[in-house]
């Protein structure tokens, strides 16, 4: 023989309970929502790091490449020719679409590229982009 509460028990269990399940439903959505978004953007932002350092590398090997050629034919010295590799550096990141920084010393090439990867879902809260930044140097050898 089973037991079955009274009709007026099971009315005041229910009203007791009213609005507790939304709250709760209400607050996981928000933070699954919100991990959902750490995952994606964050995944969009270390895409973009990636891109950002491949670009810095290149664009520092390019730089490094332009050598100071009078120097070396007529002393041997391995020297960069400066203009020419903040020229050449400079425009590997333009074609890319970047900004950046290009330092030239004697015979190294150090290059920063800044950029900002837009959020999808971190949108939602606030989060309009994340800063992307790469930094990648090149040193001249002997040809």
């Amino acid at each position: 023989m089973t037991c079955t509460p009274a009709p007026t028990a099971r009315r005041r269990i229910r009203a007791a309970d009213r609005g507790t399940v939304t709250a709760f439903t209400v607050v996981w959505l928000a933070a699954a929502l919100a991990l959902a978004g750490l995952v994606l953007d964050a995944g969009l932002a270390v895409s973009t790091k990636v891109n950002a350092r491949a670009v810095a590398n290149a664009a520092a090997r390019a730089g490094a490449r332009e050598l100071d050629l009078a120097a070396l034919r007529i002393n041997g010295v391995i020297r960069i020719d400066q203009n020419k590799a903040r020229t050449s550096a400079a425009g590997w990141i333009a074609r890319a679409g970047l900004r950046g920084t290009v330092t030239v010393t004697a015979n190294t090439v150090t290059v920063s590229v800044t950029t900002s990867q837009p959020t999808q879902l971190l949108d939602l809260i606030g989060i309009r982009s994340i800063p992307v930044h790469a930094t990648a140097t090149a040193e001249a050898i002997t040809p």
